[in-house]
């Protein structure tokens, strides 16, 4: 069978030697097991989901992910961009969709572009990898990859924001997106059911400028998490990932908790279970290990 290709747009967070470096690392051992090729695009550069809105205007914000769009197509052409990073994902979308909505946005895109010598034709599909997992592999045929079930965990969904709000997952409810839950009992785990912090926001770059804030909204999703029984969270951000787990210690300070819950990306999750060691699967950048999952990754 062909190895399915995609143009693959890492993002700043997940590419290597970055915050989120173990996300990247994860996905390779994923992709690997399920024969998916993963073509980076050549040169790409931030999409600015964040430094877009700080007053540098619609125009630059858009261009920048226009540019990845253009190199994809000029690289990797036929082939769909694809995005681990939630913020990624949906900066590069709404770019395509605000483009092609709006044609006088669109040429000066292009004026923009052709200083640096692309051309944006913008009928590049942009899609999240979770995207890829649920609509072209399948739950049936990620099932059939499991050597190590995750066995006597019960792992909680936490999907977030940016993943589910614009866009979300075709099919899937915003109120209550059940595809991690499906992946973790594919992969052999139990899910947290009715985990009813499931699509709260982390307080994102709140974590910053306004740290109480942000750490009250993670307490409440790392203590529902507690209160379903859950060993560990799961989700598909980087943002979500870092303030969820590096945090703790704080709110454990702050509030007198005892939080100890790690927080890993469903690649993680699906790596060990495929038999990959804790290194191929990420575990190794964990600031809260997750030891039933260390454990299952070293059975012989």
């Amino acid at each position: 069978m062909p190895k399915r290709q995609y143009s693959f747009y890492p993002g700043c967070s997940s590419q290597k030697g970055a915050s989120a470096s173990n996300y990247l690392t994860s996905v390779e051992a994923m992709c690997d097991e399920l024969d998916v090729e993963l073509n980076e695009i050549p040169d790409w550069n931030c999409c600015s989901a964040s430094i877009g809105y700080c007053g540098g205007g619609e125009l630059p914000r858009l261009a920048l992910s226009a540019r990845n769009i253009a190199l994809s197509e000029e690289h990797n052409r036929g082939q769909d961009i694809v995005a681990t990073c939630a913020a990624c994902w949906l900066a590069t979308r709404e770019t395509k969709e605000r483009l092609e909505e709006d044609d006088d946005l669109m040429r000066e895109t292009n004026q923009a572009l052709a200083e640096a010598g692309l051309v944006l034709e913008n009928t590049t599909r942009i899609r999240h990898m979770v995207e890829v997992l649920i609509e072209d592999i399948g739950y049936e045929e990620m099932g059939r990859h499991v050597k190590k079930p995750l066995e006597g965990m019960k792992i909680a969904g936490y999907v977030g924001c940016q993943t589910n709000r614009p866009f979300g997952i075709e099919g899937e409810s915003f109120e209550n997106p059940m595809y991690l839950d499906k992946l973790t009992e594919t992969l052999g785990a139990e899910s947290v059911k009715d985990y009813d912090r499931k699509v709260s926001c982390c307080g994102g770059a709140l974590a910053f400028s306004e740290p109480e804030k942000s750490q009250a909204l993670i307490k409440e999703i790392i203590e529902a998490a507690y209160d379903g029984g859950a060993d560990m969270i799961v989700t598909p951000c980087p943002v979500c990932q870092m303030n969820v787990e590096i945090y703790q210690d704080e709110i454990n300070a702050k509030y007198g908790t005892r939080f100890d819950m790690p927080v890993a990306y469903y690649s993680t999750l699906m790596a060990v279970a495929y038999g990959k060691t804790p290194k191929q699967a990420g575990l190794d950048g964990h600031v809260i290990r997750a030891k039933k999952l260390e454990k299952i990754a070293g059975k012989g």
